[in-house]
């Protein structure tokens, strides 16, 4: 039996690959949990600082293993709480998320690209939530993180219509923050990984949690959070190496880094 996810390290960065190419890299039930616990141990590993989420070179995920929820009805998603648990530890996930996308990104597959910090595509990437087409909707945030990315009118044109958005739409909307060429998207990401691993592990931190509550909080309540957050980070011992090597004229020396 093939493992359903492949891990490689780069430094202080952790490569997962889905790995189900038969199925697509369908997001089943026992390969979210695998990739939960992945995230779980990495979260509580100071030897990680960044995590890198693929797939394949034709599907980064076709989404939600259907053949699993062929028989399911309310009682017993309710029940297995399906959905819900998974998403809810990745949406915990405290260090830098970077997705690096290729081929097609459908229903959970589009969804557990947005719920990564950054998303790097090669241009043939299509991202889409074609829920529609089985009778069904989002259920892993794809009506609300893409309503938050892409604005209202092209979430319902996508998620209604089973419309799907090219890499360069998405590049232009916000979904996506650069294009890549296929054969250098994977080393693109983990520089990217790694570039942010050089700087301090709180502050890192920080700053993901505060852009998050930006999508979470009314604009006042989130900037009075924002300089709570900024006043705390004013104490870390990486923010006055910081700040003393700027005085100093020299590159400073993270501790937490």
């Amino acid at each position: 039996m093939n493992d359903l996810l492949l891990k490689e390290s780069h430094g202080k960065v952790l490569l997962i690959r889905l790995n189900r190419p038969y199925q697509k890299n369908a997001l089943s039930t026992a390969l979210m949990q695998e990739l939960c616990g992945l995230l779980a141990a990495a979260d509580g590993d100071d030897l990680i600082a960044a995590v890198v989420l693929t797939g394949g070179d034709n599907f980064f995920s076709a989404g939600a293993d259907i053949q699993e929820m062929h028989d399911m009805d309310f009682s017993t998603a309710f029940k297995q709480n399906y959905i819900t648990a998974a998403w809810k530890d990745l949406h915990a996930f405290r260090k830098p998320l970077i997705a690096a996308v290729a081929g097609y990104a459908l229903g959970g597959g589009c969804e557990l690209a947005m719920i990564c910090d950054i998303i790097l595509a090669e241009p043939n990437t299509s991202f889409g939530q074609p829920e529609i087409r089985l009778g069904l909707m989002p259920g892993g945030g794809g009506t609300q993180r893409l309503t938050r990315l892409v604005g209202k009118s092209m979430a319902m044109e996508i998620c209604l219509a089973g419309r799907l958005l090219t890499a360069e739409e998405a590049l232009s909307w916000g979904l996506v923050s650069r294009m890549v060429a296929k054969e250098d998207l994977l080393t693109k990401a983990i520089e990217l990984g790694q570039k942010i691993s050089q700087f301090s592990a709180p502050a890192i931190a920080l700053i993901k949690e505060a852009i998050n509550k930006a999508y979470e909080l009314p604009l006042t309540q989130a900037c009075e959070l924002e300089r709570r957050m900024f006043h705390a980070a004013l104490a870390l011992q990486d923010s006055r190496e910081g700040r003393k090597a700027f005085i100093e004229k020299r590159k400073p020396r993270f501790l937490d880094s």
